[in-house]
C-alpha cells in the first residue's frame, strides 16, 4: 500500500472523511461488508419490536430492551463506519509485516462492540438471573476487552506494545468465559431457564473466541490475511450470527416463555431481599 497525506502523532495518517469514503466505496468487498450489516441489522430492529410487541413482565421486558439494543448500536456505528466516520488510516510500526505501510483501522467497530456485547451479557445475566454482582464484573470486563483491543489495533509507537495489549484484552476476555462457562450456568439451572442459555452460551463463546483469532491474522495482527475487505467480511459475519442469531434465538423463547422469566430468584433483576417467614 502507499502512504497518503501527512503522518501525524503516534503514526495516525491525516486523512480526511472524504479520503476514508471513497475508499471504502471502491473496495467492494469492504463496503459490502458493512452494507449487508446495516440492512440486517435494520430488519432485526423491526421484527425484535414485533416480537416483543406482547411481552409484558417487568423482568422479560428487560431482557427484550435489552436485545433490542444490540441492532440499535449496531446500525448506528455501522453507519460511522460506512461513511468514513470512525474510520483512520495508521501506519504499521517497525516489525509488523506491514511495516511503514498504511493500513486502515475500522476503530469504529470496538466502539460497537464496547456498547453492544455488554447488552448481550446483560440479556443472559438477566435471563440466568445471576446476582448484580457478578453481572457487574463481567460486563466491566467485557468492556475492558473492547477498550485495550481498541489499544491494541491503534497503538503505531512499538509492535511489543500492539500485542500486550492484544493479549490484555485477552486476558478480560476469560474473565467473560469464565463466567458463561462456570457460574452463570448453575444460576441458570437455578432459574430454570437452562435449557436456553445453553444455547446461547454455546453461540456466544464459539463466534466470540473467533473475533481475537480474525484480529491475530488479519492486518492488524500477523496480516496473514492482508485484505481489509476479508477481514471486514470475517467480522461482519460474526456480528450477523453473534447479535442478530443470538437476539432472534432469545426473543423468541422469551416471548413464548414469558412465564419462565417471570420470578426472579433473587439474582439480577430481584432487589429486594425475602422476607423472613
Amino acid at each position: 500500500m502507499v502512504i497518503h497525506g501527512p503522518i501525524g502523532t503516534q503514526g495516525v495518517l491525516l486523512q480526511t472523511q472524504s479520503d476514508a469514503l471513497s475508499q471504502i466505496q471502491n473496495n467492494v468487498l469492504l463496503n459490502s461488508s458493512l452494507w449487508v450489516n446495516i440492512a440486517l441489522a435494520g430488519l432485526a430492529i423491526l421484527l425484535f419490536v414485533y416480537m416483543g410487541r406482547n411481552v409484558t413482565d417487568q423482568r422479560a421486558r428487560l431482557i427484550w430492551g435489552a436485545t433490542l439494543m444490540i441492532p440499535l448500536v449496531s446500525i448506528s456505528s455501522y453507519l460511522g463506519l460506512a461513511s468514513g466516520l470512525t474510520v483512520g488510516f495508521i501506519q504499521m510500526p517497525a516489525g509488523h509485516p506491514l511495516a511503514g505501510q498504511e493500513v486502515m483501522s475500522q476503530w469504529g467497530r470496538y466502539l460497537t462492540w464496547a456498547l453492544s456485547t455488554p447488552m448481550i451479557l446483560l440479556a443472559l445475566g438477566l435471563l440466568a438471573d445471576v446476582d448484580t454482582g457478578s453481572l457487574f464484573t463481567v460486563i466491566a470486563a467485557d468492556i475492558g476487552m473492547c477498550v485495550t483491543g481498541l489499544a491494541a489495533a491503534l497503538t503505531t509507537s512499538s509492535l511489543l506494545f500492539r500485542w500486550f495489549y492484544y493479549f490484555v484484552s485477552c486476558a478480560f476476555f476469560l474473565v467473560v468465559l469464565y463466567a458463561l462457562l462456570t457460574t452463570w450456568p448453575k444460576a441458570a439451572a437455578e432459574a430454570g431457564t437452562d435449557d436456553i442459555f445453553a444455547t446461547l452460551r454455546i453461540l456466544t463463546v464459539v463466534l466470540w473466541l473467533g473475533y481475537p483469532i480474525i484480529w491475530a491474522v488479519g492486518v492488524e495482527g500477523l496480516a496473514i490475511v492482508q485484505s481489509v475487505g476479508l477481514t471486514s467480511w470475517g467480522y461482519s459475519a460474526l456480528d450477523v450470527l453473534a447479535k442478530y442469531v443470538f437476539s432472534f434465538l432469545l426473543l423468541r423463547w422469551v416471548a413464548a416463555n414469558e412465564s419462565a422469566v417471570s420470578v426472579a430468584t433473587g439474582g439480577a433483576s430481584s432487589g429486594a431481599a425475602p422476607a423472613d417467614d
